[in-house]
């Protein structure tokens, strides 16, 4: 991350306004007449209310004379539905009330649990964020994989004036777990009923909101409605836009009781006080239980238990207008909202197909819903300016790094690069842990976009665990995910851990996407690949086996060479055995890596003696010696000043040597580099000396910090470094 202040967002506003235009032209309500046709057939002049604008919607006027506000219900027992099961009374809402002050802190509760629900989450606060003028706390009740995943997220994302809770959805487990639910939320899917007990006992009130919405207007204006409870009202819900509730779907359709059309719990205004003052765990399970003697279960999950002790306690809700939960389901009847309301506020995809529902308008909804899902996110992180909020961890002396470069410093590019906190999205796919072996090996890797067809052939190599870092942007993850999705291969796979770092910047991070995959392997070992190898195919049995001959289970600190070999060849046949590829190194179609450009990178492997070798041998660290090693997962890690192209690898194999491990080269393994198009970053080093002198003062200072942390140990190091060699 490098701080700024407001990005430049005109033109993506402007698109979303666009966007949300075209979805208001579909039509009107009879109903609702306009105010300056209603006084031309009056034949009234302009001596109304100063503050109406003629042509604006007026509300409907009830029978009996008396206007209503929207969503205001007055109740004696089970308050009146409208006669077509309506829970609203005006299809315009009233003048909304004065927005929330502009410091206030507004707080915000989703339940979220899993890789995928993640990944919903994400483009819900892309569209928060977006509109937001207030600081936002967000309450997020996970389980420990969403946990994983959003706690990383949020701590590299930084955005200013956001607060993060976590609350453990395993522990709210018990008290939900004795409801019958044939939701496919599951039991996630009845957490809200237990938030009033769940969130702190001082927070009085919180918006609860689904995974699978999309704001398209500042929550700020949502928050506001709570001026419209009465002292009593304690929850506040949109009319449910479907015939569910009324119980005519098909034969021998049962619902659970609700008012009229009934209520969706996809967007919640809960007055925690009141609730937890009216006793609301005992009215729930009372509810629940009492219903659950005739009906087998909820097929809605927590709503059908809301709209049940709705219907026995109307007093508890106070209706919402209904472009607060557009609700884009198979049956919806959301046109007749989307048709009357001036705007639209937040579109729920509250079906099980979500962006593959059946709707006449979807592609317009769709296009609101892709316009975050791809929105590049580093564009959010920007100040609430005239609101003090304390700035996110780490972002003062993030910021005060940042001011002490020199823009003038030719390396000023390097320098800027290294200090990038990137935002960083693990486990961005659903993923299946190994289950723990002693002896396992996780391959560590990392690529871009340009390198994601190598993945298909690596799978096929590598039957193992995976766990690879991806540097992407928000739109590039998207076409990633389609791309795993329609992959016979990569799709059936659930042992591999992909993780997104989102770009940002001109250099590649190659270091930090190291150790971010390096992070996140499971497994005690890891083989630190690069993603233009292809392993042997009998390498990840074979390590394992090494492994347990070699006893090093924490009995010596080693590290194992995989000798490289590459291929000029786009296509050509790979060996199976070490026999077959010393007939095609002896024929020339074969080489040792990059011994045409670099052979210092990888001589002191000595090929010759691994042609003979019946078992493994020790080899001596050299100047620029970079091989690609298997070591415990508790390795050093990667140096992350090292960005774009040179010595980054150099640099960890120093390291390991520093610390004193072994170097034992493989008889039976190898691994082969697959020819393509040199990265941009190794153009910029081979045509401009600047480049280089930058990656040679990164080296310079990297000796330096060496001897100040080994000593007299480093001096072999800083000997090497006189002899003038290029970069690797």
């Amino acid at each position: 991350m490098l701080l700024r202040g407001r990005p430049r967002t005109l033109g993506a506003a402007a698109l979303l306004l666009l966007l949300l235009i075209g979805f208001f032209l579909f039509g009107g309500d009879p109903d609702c007449e306009l105010g300056g046709e209603r006084e031309a057939r009056r034949g009234g002049g302009g001596g109304g209310d100063p503050r109406s604008v003629p042509g604006s919607p007026t509300p409907r006027v009830p029978p009996d004379g008396r206007p209503r506000s929207q969503g205001a219900a007055t109740f004696d027992g089970d308050p009146p539905a409208d006669p077509r099961g309506h829970n609203r009374s005006d299809c315009i809402p009233p003048p909304p009330p004065p927005p929330p002050p502009k410091c206030e802190l507004l707080q915000v509760a989703i339940v979220c649990a899993g890789h995928n629900s993640s990944r919903d989450v994400i483009t819900l606060v892309k569209s928060l964020l977006f509109y937001r003028k207030n600081p936002l706390h967000l309450h997020l009740v996970t389980d420990a994989v969403a946990r994983n995943i959003l706690e990383t997220l949020f701590h590299t994302w930084m955005v200013p004036a956001v607060q993060i809770s976590f609350y453990n959805a395993d522990e709210l487990k018990p008290q939900v777990s004795w409801i019958p639910n044939k939701h496919y939320s599951g039991l996630y899917g009845l957490m809200k009923l237990v938030l009033p007990s769940a969130l702190p006992p001082d927070l009085a009130r919180v918006i609860v909101l689904d995974t699978d919405v999309t704001f398209a207007s500042n929550i700020a204006e949502l928050w506001a409605l709570f001026a419209h409870f009465s002292d009593k009202q304690a929850i506040g819900l949109v009319e449910n836009q479907s015939d569910w509730y009324l119980g005519n779907l098909w034969r021998n359709h049962r619902p659970w009781p609700a008012l009229g059309r009934g209520f969706n719990t996809g967007v919640i205004l809960l007055r925690l006080d009141r609730l937890r003052q009216a006793g609301w765990e005992h009215m729930w399970k009372l509810t629940a239980t009492r219903e659950l003697l005739t009906l087998p279960a909820t097929s809605l999950a927590d709503q059908d238990i809301f709209n049940a002790v709705i219907k026995e306690h109307p007093w508890l809700v106070q209706p919402l207008p209904c472009m607060w939960n557009v609700q884009l389901s198979d049956h919806t009847l959301a046109e007749r909202c989307y048709s009357e309301a001036p705007d639209l506020k937040v579109i729920h995809w509250n079906s099980p197909k979500k962006l593959r529902v059946k709707n006449k308008h979807v592609e317009s909804f769709r296009n609101l819903y892709l316009t975050f899902l791809e929105y590049d996110g580093n564009l959010l992180r920007r100040e609430l300016f005239g609101c003090p909020c304390p700035p996110p961890p780490g972002a003062e002396q993030l910021q005060q790094a940042l001011a002490q470069l020199e823009e003038q410093d030719a390396c000023f590019e390097f320098r800027q690069q290294q200090l990038t906190v990137h935002r960083v999205h693990i486990t961005f796919l659903p993923h299946k842990p190994p289950p723990p072996q002693p002896h396992d090996v996780t391959l560590v890797a990392q690529l871009s976009m340009e390198r994601l067809q190598m993945l298909e052939a690596l799978c096929r190599h590598w039957p193992g665990p995976m766990s690879l870092a991806l540097y992407l942007t928000d739109t590039e993850a998207q076409q990633f995910l389609r791309f795993v999705e329609t992959s016979a291969v990569l799709s059936a796979r659930q042992d591999v851990a992909y993780h997104v770092v989102y770009r940002e910047g001109s250099l590649y991070p190659i270091n930090q996407l190291r150790n971010v995959a390096l992070a996140q392997a499971l497994t005690p070992y890891v083989f630190l690949s690069d993603i233009d190898f292809l392993p042997a195919y009998s390498l990840y049995d074979y390590l394992r086996a090494s492994i347990e001959q070699l006893e090093l289970d924490g009995r010596r600190k080693a590290a194992l060479v995989v000798p490289a070999f590459e291929t000029l060849h786009y296509r050509f046949s790979f060996p199976s055995s070490k026999a077959e590829l010393l007939t095609l190194l002896d024929a020339g179609s074969l080489y040792t890596f990059r011994y045409h450009e670099w052979p210092q990178g990888h001589a002191p492997t000595d090929y010759a003696r691994w042609r003979e070798a019946q078992a493994p041998y020790r080899v001596q660290w050299a100047a620029d010696y970079e091989p690609y090693v298997v070591v415990p997962r508790d390795c050093p890690r990667y140096d992350p000043r090292f960005v774009g192209f040179g010595w980054n690898k150099v640099a960890h194999i120093i390291e390991l040597d520093a610390q004193e491990y072994e170097l034992l080269v493989l008889p039976e393994a190898f691994t082969i580099h697959l020819p393509h198009a040199p990265s941009l970053d190794i153009t910029r080093f081979r045509s401009n000396p600047t480049y280089r002198d930058c990656v040679r003062a990164l080296k310079d200072e990297f000796h330096q910090d060496l001897s100040r942390h080994y000593g007299a140990a480093a001096l072999k190091y800083l000997t090497a470094l006189q002899q003038p060699r290029g970069p690797a």
